[in-house]
């Protein structure tokens, strides 16, 4: 099986900082692009941001210049450097990466999802 852990969440005053990693594990050949959504409670999930194998990123527009994604392919890992927090970040975070598992082919890759971590802005 594959599976996906997120770390880093908490509480933060607004204006704050904090990061977030996700590691994944298991029976993986391949992970491609990796990403992090968020959702708060009654709202839809959305993305915040995602990365390619190459490095070539994508930011929310509510988060663009204030987050940071990065990932280490050595280490299965992406992270989302989260700076100048807002109230309105408050959200489970949650991670995912398209992942191709050990003896099956690439077309048969998928997504993978995270259980999700809190994050807590304070006014």
């Amino acid at each position: 099986q594959v599976q996906l852990v997120e770390s880093g969440g908490g509480l933060v005053q607004a204006g704050g900082s904090l990061r977030l990693s996700c590691t994944a594990s298991g029976s993986i050949f391949r992970i491609n692009a990796m990403g992090w959504y968020r959702q708060a409670p009654g709202k839809e999930r959305e993305l915040v941001a995602t990365i390619t194998t190459g490095g070539s990123t994508n930011y929310a527009d509510s988060v663009k210049g204030r987050f940071t994604i990065s990932r280490d392919n050595a280490k299965n890992t992406v992270y989302l450097q989260m700076n100048s927090l807002k109230p309105e970040d408050t959200a489970v975070y949650y991670c995912n990466a398209n992942i191709q598992r050990v003896g099956v082919g690439e077309y048969y890759a998928r997504v993978y999802w995270g259980k999700g971590t809190l994050v807590t802005v304070s006014s």
